[in-house]
């Protein structure tokens, strides 16, 4: 399998992905979200993370709406993710369930 080339890839990503892999636990996460996103950035993306997992126990739309509060369009992105992406929620998704 060859190796993942990301349209992100930079020398300041490396540098971000590096910072959040050196987080040793939920306290330094809390702490280093806190200081480098709003709160409604760090709430979009627990939301898209939270779609994402409803939408793997088959969930419907209308459950994850209500329960969430994410639209049918943020719904359906995070779908096409799952079903079309870079297997990023699914990698985080599997390795959760199987924790």
């Amino acid at each position: 399998m060859a190796e993942f080339e990301s349209i992100l890839k930079s020398e300041e990503m490396d540098f971000f992905c590096d910072a959040i892999l050196s987080l040793k636990d939920r306290e330094e996460c809390y702490r280093f979200f806190e200081d480098i996103c709003t709160i409604n950035e760090i709430k979009s993306i627990v939301q898209r993370l939270e779609v994402a997992r409803m939408l793997k126990m088959k969930q419907t739309y209308t459950d994850i709406a209500s329960n969430t509060g994410a639209s049918t369009a943020t719904i359906s992105r995070v779908n096409r993710c799952l079903n079309y992406g870079k297997d990023g929620y699914n990698i985080v998704l599997k390795k959760l369930i199987d924790k």
